[in-house]
């Protein structure tokens, strides 16, 4: 009995260390980070690249759906990812990667408009309130799945378990 004791007490101290912190490179004065490192142990969220909300969404039926400028759909696709994140138990904070579709903007002539996602972008991410940066992509591409749609994102967040 008593060596069952003592076996149990020295697997007690020699539990399995906390997991290692996520780490994220680059310079702090960057919104996004060059490169995340998650270490082993972290259960990893995938979230479906996410398109932006109607603005009108109780137009009839048959009615062009309207989504906003780039900063507001940009907006409204981190609000749902956002959300998506929060039913998992996970917040932005934990998002490590992401990826960033934009399609151009016919007001700039067929080009996307960076500048105005990053001011969506920047409510959510490397502020007082909410300091992690992901890894990130920006692309421009041709269409998404209906028109007027300019903002389409998908992230990967890393967890620790509880």
């Amino acid at each position: 009995m008593r060596a069952l004791a003592l076996a149990t007490l020295l697997a007690a101290l020699v539990a399995a260390p906390a997991a290692a912190e996520i780490t994220r490179v680059g310079p702090e004065t960057s919104p996004i980070a060059s490169a995340v490192v998650v270490p082993a142990g972290y259960d990893m969220i995938y979230v479906s690249g996410i398109t932006p909300p109607a603005t009108n969404p109780d137009a009839p039926a048959g009615a062009p759906r309207e989504f906003g400028d780039t900063k507001t759909q940009t907006i409204g696709v981190i609000e749902r990812i956002k959300a998506i994140l929060e039913s998992q138990g996970a917040s932005l904070g934990d998002v490590v990667m992401m990826r960033v579709l934009l399609v151009g903007d016919p007001a700039l002539e067929g080009k996307m408009d960076f500048a105005g996602m990053m001011e969506g972008y920047r409510q959510y991410f490397a502020t007082a309130e909410q300091p992690n940066r992901p890894a990130r992509i920006t692309s421009q591409v041709a269409a998404l799945v209906a028109p007027g749609m300019m903002v389409e994102i998908e992230v990967q967040a890393a967890v620790k378990p509880k």
